[in-house]
């Protein structure tokens, strides 16, 4: 694909595009490593100029003048009007209900959001053995919203996560709140097919965008659980300006997007 092509786009600038319309201007953001980076770095110089971005490794209202590798990158702190620690970020801002989104991915996704970062298979006997929560548990408990982004696989997206790492809506209905969870929870979820939603009632997951160039047979191919398609409407493509600050001002140097060259592009 030619770089300086703007009218193109791969899959993952459209997930991109896509997450960064789940944040708003003025909210705080709790953000990990990668694809949430550049999604709230493309907010922030489209639509969202006073997002606060936190992340875990203590910054707190970061200016993101370069793209980070990770949470622990001391770019992070350019800007920042706080640069602490993990006791700050988790304590005075998470705990105390002050996130009004976090951004998370997992191994698992199931068809309420709960997420599987912690092991395939038996927990004892795991035929994978995965990293663990991190701060996700955290987050997906005491964020006022969640947003989920994955690559949209049927191994990933089964009925049932193999064990709960980060809570979502659990067993659907009102069995958050009777966890003693009152607020947050799970709202979407950007893949590289869909964009999914979370049904008002019974909590379960449903199709509320695809993709151009998907079709619900695709979706449905790849999700270990049965999907409804009846308020899916066509995600929007991304613009050129969009593609234009992801490829020569956000990552120009390509420090996450070369990592996802197999995604699929338009």
């Amino acid at each position: 694909m030619d770089e300086d092509d703007f009218s193109k786009y791969t899959t993952v600038e459209l997930m991109i595009c896509r997450a960064a319309k789940e944040l708003k201007n003025g909210e705080i953001a709790f953000i990990g490593t990668g694809l949430p980076m550049i999604a709230a770095m493309l907010a922030k110089r489209m639509h969202a100029p006073d997002l606060i971005v936190v992340f875990e490794a203590g910054t707190i209202d970061s200016k993101l003048l370069h793209l980070p590798g990770s949470v622990g990158d001391p770019r992070c702190v350019y800007g920042s009007t706080i640069c602490s620690g993990l006791f700050d970020v988790f304590g005075t801002v998470l705990q105390r209900g002050r996130v009004d989104v976090g951004f998370l991915g997992g191994a698992q996704c199931d068809m309420y959001g709960n997420i599987n970062s912690t092991a395939i298979g038996d927990y004892l006997k795991p035929r994978v053995r995965l990293p663990g929560s991190g701060g996700a548990g955290d987050i997906a408990a005491l964020a006022k919203r969640t947003v989920i982004i994955m690559k949209h696989e049927k191994r990933r997206f089964p009925r049932r996560v193999d064990y709960l790492t980060s809570v979502g809506w659990i067993e659907g209905l009102d069995s958050r709140s009777k966890v003693g969870l009152k607020e947050g929870g799970p709202v979407t979820v950007v893949t590289d097919l869909c964009v999914m939603k979370f049904d008002e009632k019974d909590k379960s997951a449903y199709v509320a965008e695809i993709h151009p160039g998907v079709s619900q047979e695709m979706i449905q191919d790849e999700t270990g659980f049965p999907l409804d398609f009846s308020r899916a409407k066509e995600t929007p493509e991304p613009t050129i300006d969009e593609i234009r600050l992801i490829r020569k001002e956000i990552d120009p140097e390509r420090v996450i997007l070369r990592r996802l060259t197999k995604y699929r592009q338009f």
